[in-house]
């Protein structure tokens, strides 16, 4: 560059950093409105542009000025000057924006007027450059139209006749198996484990004649042998075997089910503490019998049949009141039909006292009808002499807007002057501020990781010793948990071996009360063969006749409505 352009290239670069911040304001603004969808790598052209059309547009010219403009993209040229000589922009928030880094009456004398005397000349600049856009057509290049040419290709070969592909014969399917229609084998499991059970239960049944006679010689039992039998749990059997037949209904009529159920620790723990119970009892009724006590047999079946009798009262008692409450059912149900005849007759008064009532409501609507008639002629003449009123009112009311936008003028221009003086304030405030945090400040701190805090307290340690005293917490806690870990693993050991030894108890025990269960079941078979049916009461048999007489008394009621 000669010394000239070299001179015109350093003053704009100096220009544009001296006043980056009111450029930056601008071009901002520019991306944000009319910009958006220009690059940002061509923020800087934009700049330099501005600026040539603030500060040195006196001195270029305009014929420089336009120069250089011509010279770059006429798209966003056109965009940017119109966009910046926008004379509503200029006089509302770029000269708010501006004043803001400089005097407000600075900024107008320099600048702002300036680029208004310079807008019409520049608006001319800018309609020449919207023609060019206008008239620019795209020359497109002719090329060459390709002519494809046929390619040099062997002739194929005539195919061959394929040769027809056999028709594939199906598979011959699989029978069905005759298990389909045979019942399942656990079904037969099932019979063959009731028809065992059965035949135990026989087998059983012989045995309980014959321990009869054993029942009379109890008392020759040495009651230590009975304790030697209820510990050692290998001998459990025997115990049911010998007095199985003295158990009372209450522990023997227990429901087994002859499939096996998964149990939990509580189901086993507790089913075992139930079996442990009812031993015991066993074995204090052999001591009181060993002793000299009565059997209580035939006291049980006196209690027994007086239950039974007790049960026959109570199936009377509820179905004397069951016949009650149909009793009553059927009164209440003669009582509904005499209140809907009595309804009816009610309604049909109803219906003529309504019809007076409308007949009275018309005539009193007509009359209302007429004094409307008369209150809407009287009101049509009052319209008439209000509308002289109303055009005085208008008048008064034109008066008093005007007054008071007078004192809203005054207002606002007293509110302007207020808040130009507060911004002024501000700005000062604010480069105080910048002024006390450019100042250097020392802002690193040396830490000595073995010293203490120096606060004066009887437990105060350095960091190190604080990491080393934590180290040794750890390890005890670590030593700790493993501690607990081994007591918990011997306690879960010695649970498991409770559990197995009451699972073996609880079989056992299981087994002698199904055998016990089997044969209570058949004895209460042949009783219930054996007994009579309980005549009727006669409160039951007088209820049931009045409930057949209410029932018809009822139908006739309803075949007369």
């Amino acid at each position: 560059l000669n010394v000239t352009e070299e001179k015109f290239v350093l003053d704009t670069l100096a220009g544009c950093i001296e006043y980056k911040s009111l450029l930056d304001v601008v071009v901002n603004a520019f991306f944000v409105r009319d910009g958006r969808y220009c690059l940002i790598s061509e923020r800087h052209l934009y700049i330099v542009i501005c600026y040539l059309a603030t500060f040195q547009l006196e001195e270029l010219g305009l014929q420089h000025f336009s120069r250089i403009v011509k010279s770059l993209d006429t798209a966003k040229m056109q965009k940017f000057l119109r966009f910046f000589f926008n004379a509503l922009y200029l006089n509302t928030w770029i000269k708010d924006e501006w004043s803001q880094f400089y005097d407000s009456l600075y900024v107008k004398e320099n600048w702002i007027d300036p680029l208004l005397r310079w807008q019409p000349k520049v608006q001319q600049l800018i309609e020449q450059l919207t023609e060019k856009l206008n008239n620019h057509t795209t020359t497109v290049k002719t090329s060459k139209v390709t002519r494809p040419k046929e390619f040099n290709l062997t002739v194929p070969k005539p195919r061959a006749i394929p040769i027809p592909l056999p028709i594939p014969v199906l598979e011959k399917r699989p029978p069905v198996p005759p298990s389909t229609y045979k019942p399942p084998k656990e079904k037969k499991q099932l019979e063959e484990i009731k028809t065992k059970n059965r035949r135990k239960a026989e087998v059983s049944s012989h045995s309980y004649r014959i321990l009869a006679l054993v029942d009379s010689q109890v008392t020759t039992v040495s009651p230590n042998y009975v304790c030697n039998i209820f510990i050692s749990a290998s001998h459990l059997h025997i115990l049911f075997t010998v007095f199985i037949p003295m158990v009372p209904d209450t522990f023997t009529s227990v429901s087994i089910d002859n499939i096996p159920i998964k149990l939990n620790a509580a189901a086993i723990l507790r089913e075992g503490a139930l079996y442990q119970r009812k031993v015991e009892q066993e074995l204090k009724r052999i001591e009181n019998l060993l002793r000299g006590a009565r059997d209580p047999s035939e006291f049980l079946e006196w209690q027994k049949q007086m239950r039974g009798k007790d049960l026959e009262e109570q199936l009377a008692e509820i179905e004397c009141r069951r016949l009650q409450g149909k009793l009553s059912h059927e009164e209440a149900v003669l009582a509904h039909q005499y209140v809907i005849q009595e309804n009816k007759k009610k309604a049909n008064l109803m219906r003529e006292e309504k019809a007076e009532l409308m007949h009275q409501y018309a005539e009193k609507r007509l009359q209302e009808q007429k004094e409307m008639r008369e209150l809407v002629e009287q009101v049509m003449e009052g319209h008439k002499n209000a509308k002289q009123a109303q055009i005085k009112l208008q008048k008064y009311k034109q008066q008093i807007v005007q007054e008071v936008c007078e004192e809203n003028r005054e207002l606002l221009r007293q509110a302007l002057e207020e808040e130009e003086e507060k911004l002024r304030k501000r700005y000062e405030l604010i480069q105080q501020i910048r002024a006390i945090e450019s100042l250097p400040s020392v802002r690193h701190k040396f830490v000595d990781l073995t010293e203490t805090g120096g606060h004066g307290l009887i437990c105060e340690m350095s960091i190190v010793e604080l990491r080393e005293r934590l180290a040794l917490l750890r390890e005890a806690q670590k030593a700790a948990e493993e501690e607990k870990r081994d007591q918990i693993i011997h306690g879960k050991q010695a649970k498991e071996q409770l559990l197995l030894d009451k699972l073996d108890q609880i079989s056992l025990f299981r087994a002698e009360l199904g055998r016990a269960a089997a044969l209570k079941q058949e004895e209460k078979k042949r009783k219930s063969q054996s007994g009579q049916r309980p005549l009727k009461d006669e409160r039951i048999l007088n209820l049931q006749k009045k409930i057949v007489e209410k029932t018809m008394e009822r139908k006739k009621q309803a075949g007369l409505l």
